[in-house]
């Protein structure tokens, strides 16, 4: 036999040595161990479950395509621009206040048959003053009205309010005033026109008044319409009405009943006496039209009457003008 021979069998011979070697090792039973049975109770709480990583949808194209690119509304945080009514309620009215003419916009009130009989205050010791209740940069001023040519020109009289000082007193708020011509209207044929109105409790048991002004258009030389009107104060701050209109609810006092309505629209200037005061009626929706407010949306109109068919408008001249010259340069 060969070394080489003789080298492969050797190694051969070790290899299987090693193997055998291995596995008698592995099989070599040892001494039984001594067994003690225990019973233990073990409770386990439920495995929490595995949080997956949530995956965004994609937006569709139809989403992505609502999506604003701008937010207007976003302004409002800083605050709303307007324009802002100051509504002005009080024992003898209630107003709503334009803070760009300085002038109410309506001004309504109630008058029946009993507030008109009760003499509980008194004129001369009611005063014009500013409503404080406005902002101080909006309100009317005293002082726009000194010397103005104008008087102070109470859209809810103070003679509808007799029945407490308090109630009066309230009619002398500027918030409650515009700017009038004195002479031949304020004094006149305007103060004859507010009379008619407490004569109409004579027939009907409530009778309700809404009182504004109006800034009418005018056809000039050129064919054009054109608003045009007066500022007073200093710094100019109160706007001149064209026109004033009032819109009269003369209800019957039952429950869903009747209401005669009218509608009467007057030009701030001298109007004489003698004028017949159906020269100045008009139909409810001229009014709203003119103003932008709305009197009777709710008013059904199987309910309404026209005023100037159930009574006579017509004026009754008293002499006001004395007294009213005096209280207005107060």
């Amino acid at each position: 036999m060969s070394k080489v021979t003789l080298a492969i069998v050797a190694a051969a011979g070790a290899a299987t040595g090693a193997v055998a070697t291995v596995a008698a090792f592995s099989f070599k039973k040892e001494p039984k161990p001594s067994v003690t049975t225990t019973t233990t109770t073990t409770t386990t709480s439920a495995a929490k479950p595995v949080p997956h990583p949530s995956v965004p949808a994609v937006p569709s194209p139809a989403a992505i395509a609502r999506t604003p690119l701008v937010d207007p509304n976003g302004l409002f945080q800083y605050g709303f621009p307007g324009p802002v009514a100051d509504l002005r309620p009080a024992a003898s009215l209630t107003s709503s206040f334009d803070r760009r003419t300085r002038n109410p916009s309506w001004v309504a009130e109630h008058i029946t048959p009993e507030s008109l009989a009760n003499h509980n205050a008194d004129r001369k010791h009611s005063v014009f003053v500013e409503d404080v209740g406005i902002p101080e940069m909006f309100r009317a001023k005293l002082k726009d009205y000194f010397r103005s040519g104008y008087d102070r020109g109470h859209q809810v009289p103070a003679a509808d309010a007799k029945w407490s000082q308090e109630a009066m007193d309230d009619t002398f708020l500027l918030s409650n005033m515009c700017p009038q011509v004195g002479d031949g209207f304020n004094r006149d044929y305007w103060a004859h026109f507010e009379d008619f109105g407490r004569r109409l409790t004579h027939k009907y048991p409530s009778v309700r008044i809404v009182t504004g002004p109006l800034y009418l258009p005018k056809r000039e030389p050129d064919g054009k319409w054109r608003v045009s009107y007066e500022v007073i104060g200093q710094p100019p701050n109160v706007a001149v009405p064209t026109h004033f209109f009032k819109v009269i609810f003369a209800e019957d006092g039952l429950v869903g009943g009747k209401v005669a309505l009218g509608a009467f629209v007057l030009p701030n200037a001298k109007i004489a006496n003698d004028k017949p005061l159906q020269d100045f009626e008009v139909p409810v929706e001229i009014v709203e039209r003119a103003s932008g407010l709305e009197f009777a949306s709710k008013l059904d109109p199987a309910r309404r009457n026209r005023l100037c068919r159930e009574v006579t408008c017509s004026l009754i001249v008293k002499d006001f003008k004395n007294k009213q010259r005096d209280y207005a340069q107060k």
